[in-house]
């Protein structure tokens, strides 16, 4: 504790602190910690994990008393992560009661309202915290610290404007803390607008290269989800996340894995709010079901402890997302897996990502894979409601939905530069694989499909 003790904070923090067990402050809180007790504006780079809701946490609790009104505002791109901190914070703050009130949107807004009344601190999602301050239900006139958490996803998602409007009913006389994966274009901006004279850390990034093996695999659209099924069957894993980029996608890969007799989850921003908490309690409870299939967004600043395996089932279209996923293990000294299962509608995205030259990707040869029966979602996708289709089984050969689409035989998600990501399936038939094998037929001469695909063999860095 003496480590935690030099950067600043104080007995109550340090008690809390003991008892959650940590041992050593991260890099992040050694080099943020003492400016932000020093009342600096902060604009931090640092990922999910790396322990930064202690930074900010420091400073809210030591300078915020119970019964004040609202003194520290903390914004989040997604509900799971309002939720997640405020936890955080109440843990934190054992010693130094605070009541910090969790705002976001999916639930009723009744319960809120009293809540606000009596809050000290109030960690929430732009859109319900603008809507409580149209309805005169939240006064942020005391407000000492305001944070940006986890800011250029809040950004990427379209609050900007939200944020502005936000940020201007708190005092101008604050101190403001940014934290950010990156800091560039608007989340610059937002720093350059908003922050007095901040001072900029950066740390490396939480995860330990060394200990993060990163590859992928070659397959016919037929064969994705197989793949899938036998990796996932085969390796030895304690928690898995497999990335879909669409809801539909997420809910065909959780329910025919399901189907295939793998216990698996699926949560999306498709999901009312109470259904996407109990998933996570059940995920996080590691009992049964040790698989969550999810999107982006609702991933997105979760810090879910002892993923021993990350799949993306659908490849980013991004380097910064891919970067994300992956972070999500490897974390404090564990080692961890990312598996990349790329068929064609993968290649453009994958080559987008691989332009990142720090990424080093190793191919895998493809095992022999059994080919498994799916079910095919023929009915867009409801929140909360199930898993749509007709119960009809794809996996013919050289049919139009090989190995199962996430919708049906016109469903528009079928390409790789599509808007939702791609969903299972294409129009071309079998194959033995990408790179060199030979396949069965395709609306797509041999020439064009070759020329989409990842450049070399082996390691792709």
């Amino acid at each position: 504790m003496e480590c935690f003790k030099k950067l600043g904070l104080i007995e109550p923090i340090i008690k809390s602190i003991d008892e959650q067990r940590f041992t050593e402050p991260s890099e992040i809180q050694v080099e943020a910690i003492p400016l932000v007790l020093e009342g600096r504006d902060v604009v931090a780079g640092s990922a999910t994990g790396s322990g930064k809701t202690l930074v900010f946490g420091s400073g809210i609790i030591q300078n915020c008393s119970k019964g004040s009104g609202i003194q520290a505002l903390v914004l989040t791109p997604t509900r799971e992560l309002a939720e997640q901190v405020a936890e955080s914070l109440r843990g934190f703050s054992r010693y130094k009661p605070l009541k910090v009130v969790p705002v976001y949107g999916g639930v009723a807004i009744g319960p809120q309202f009293r809540d606000l009344k009596t809050a000290d601190v109030v960690v929430g999602t732009p859109g319900r915290i603008l809507d409580h301050i149209s309805r005169r239900s939240i006064n942020l006139t005391r407000v000492k610290i305001l944070v940006f958490d986890e800011a250029d996803r809040m950004l990427d998602m379209g609050f900007v404007r939200d944020v502005e409007k936000i940020t201007k009913e708190c005092p101008k006389k604050r101190q403001t803390l940014l934290f950010s994966a990156t800091i560039s274009g608007d989340v610059g901006r937002l720093a350059q607008r908003y922050m007095r004279d901040p001072v900029e850390v950066s740390v490396e990034s939480y995860i330990d290269s060394s200990k993060l093996e990163q590859v992928y695999y070659d397959v016919p659209d037929n064969l994705k989800f197989s793949l899938l099924v036998h990796l996932l069957k085969e390796e030895s894993a304690a928690m898995v996340m497999v990335f879909c980029n669409s809801q539909r996608n997420t809910d065909f890969v959780a329910s025919n894995l399901k189907n295939c007799g793998i216990d698996a989850l699926a949560i999306h921003g498709g999901y009312s709010q109470d259904k996407r908490t109990r998933v996570m309690k059940q995920f996080n409870a590691q009992k049964r079901v040790y698989v969550l299939v999810c999107t982006d967004v609702a991933a997105r600043g979760l810090d879910i402890k002892g993923v021993s395996h990350v799949y993306n089932y659908d490849i980013p279209r991004e380097s910064k997302t891919y970067i994300h996923r992956i972070g999500r293990t490897a974390r404090a000294g564990e080692e961890g897996k990312a598996i990349n299962i790329l068929s064609e509608r993968d290649y453009d995205n994958f080559t987008k990502v691989m332009r990142d030259r720090s990424l080093k990707v190793d191919r895998e040869e493809t095992p022999h894979v059994e080919r498994v029966k799916i079910k095919v979602m023929d009915k867009p996708n409801r929140p909360d409601r199930g898993r749509g289709g007709s119960g009809r089984f794809g996996g013919s050969r050289g049919s139009r939905s090989s190995e199962g689409s996430g919708g049906s035989r016109n469903h528009r998600d079928s390409g790789g530069n599509n808007r939702s990501g791609g969903s299972e399936g294409s129009r071309s038939s079998g194959g033995s694989g990408r790179f060199g094998g030979s396949g069965g037929s395709s609306r797509n001469s041999r020439s064009n499909r070759d020329s989409r695909k990842p450049q070399g063999r082996g390691r792709y860095n």
